[in-house]
C-alpha cells in the first residue's frame, strides 16, 4: 500500500478496522468509494456522522434510538406485558425482522462472560428487575445467543426472576427451515427433539 495515494491507503486502513473486513475487501470498498459520485461519497460520510451524533440508547429498554424513549417503547399497539430480553441492540433488529414479536424489549448490553470481565454489574439487569416489578410484566422471553455466555445469562435471569412470579421462557432451538437433518449437528438435533410440539 506504500505505492497508493495516502488518502486512499488511509481509507483502506480505516475500512480494515471494521469487523469481518480483511485487506482485500477493504481495498475493494475503498476503490468503489473512489469511483462513486461525490454525492454518494458525501451521503455515506454524512450517514456515518449522523449515526455517531444522533443515535443513543433508549433510557427505558437500552435499544438504539434517536428519540428517547424509542419508537418501540412508545408504540401503544405493542403488548406491554411481554418483554423480550436480548444481549445487544443488534438483536432487537434481528427479532424485528421476523415480524412475529409484538411485545417490547430489554437490551442487557452484553452477556455474562467472566473470561471477558463482564459480570452482572456491567449489564442492565437491575433495570430489568425494576421493569418487571413496575410495569406488570407477565412474560419475559430470554432471547440470548445459544452459546455458553447466552446460556449462563439465561439461567441467571431465570433464577433471578423466579421470586417475582413472572413467566420466564427461552427461545426454542431447532432445525432451520429448508435444512437437511444429515447436516445438523448433534446438539441442534437434541435441542430440536426436546423442543418438539404436536402437529
Amino acid at each position: 500500500m506504500d505505492d497508493l495515494a495516502p488518502p486512499l491507503s488511509g481509507l483502506i486502513g480505516e475500512l480494515e478496522k471494521l469487523p469481518t473486513i480483511g485487506p482485500k475487501t477493504a481495498a475493494r470498498l475503498a476503490f468503489y468509494i473512489l469511483s462513486a459520485s461525490r454525492e454518494d461519497a458525501n451521503a455515506l460520510a454524512e450517514a456515518i456522522v449522523a449515526v455517531k451524533d444522533r443515535v443513543r440508547l433508549c433510557s427505558r429498554c437500552f435499544s438504539l434510538t434517536e428519540a428517547d424513549p424509542c419508537s418501540i417503547c412508545r408504540d401503544v399497539r405493542r403488548d406491554p406485558k411481554t418483554l423480550c430480553v436480548v444481549g445487544e441492540p443488534k438483536d432487537v433488529y434481528a427479532v424485528e425482522r421476523s415480524m412475529s414479536f409484538k411485545g417490547r424489549y430489554h437490551v442487557l448490553g452484553g452477556l455474562i462472560s467472566p473470561m471477558d470481565g463482564i459480570g452482572v454489574a456491567q449489564l442492565h439487569v437491575k433495570e430489568l428487575v425494576e421493569r418487571v416489578g413496575t410495569e406488570g410484566i407477565d412474560e419475559v422471553i430470554v432471547a440470548t445467543n445459544p452459546n455458553a455466555e447466552g446460556e449462563s445469562t439465561a439461567l441467571y435471569l431465570a433464577r433471578l426472576l423466579a421470586p417475582t412470579g413472572v413467566r420466564v421462557t427461552r427461545l426454542a432451538y431447532g432445525l432451520p427451515i429448508g435444512g437437511d437433518l444429515d447436516y445438523a449437528d448433534e446438539v441442534t438435533l437434541a435441542r430440536a427433539l426436546e423442543g418438539r410440539r404436536a402437529l
